[in-house]
């Protein structure tokens, strides 16, 4: 058996993975060394120089010792349950995403106080978008 540490969204987690006996194991494929970086090329004359993409208001940076509330799917936010300053338990329904005309209640990962709500009735998300920042006790 061997023992792997991996981290899925900023969490550590301890794999344990069993080599099964009499199984077919492939050799490790090559090494693939990264393609070198693209050039910045200059601008064609009378168009603008290309800029980054503009940064969604929820993605910004996670400040430390709070913890983000993500949208796990795209969807339209149809409520907001709490408010910021709300004193909030592990399991406690944040945010009611609707997707694919199902209303799914999005919960709090941690328990803490809501620091920040950037989800807003009405909005659509995406995956990922940061819904509310719980503030860890």
């Amino acid at each position: 058996m061997r023992k792997f540490r991996v981290t899925v969204d900023g969490r550590p987690y301890e794999v344990v993975v069993e080599e099964l006996a009499g199984e077919r194991r492939d050799p490790p494929a090559a090494a693939i060394p990264p393609p070198p970086p693209l050039a910045a090329r200059p601008a064609a004359p009378g168009r603008p120089a290309p800029t980054a993409p503009a940064v969604r208001g929820s993605e910004r940076a996670v400040p430390v010792g709070f913890e983000p509330v993500r949208a796990p799917l795209p969807g339209l936010v149809v409520d907001v349950r709490v408010h910021p300053g709300d004193q909030i338990t592990v399991g406690q329904v944040v945010v009611v995403l609707e997707a694919m005309k199902m209303e799914n209640e999005i919960a709090s990962p941690v328990a803490g106080s809501v620091g920040e709500v950037r989800a807003a009735k009405g909005a659509t998300v995406d995956v990922g978008d940061i819904l509310a920042l719980i503030k860890l006790t």
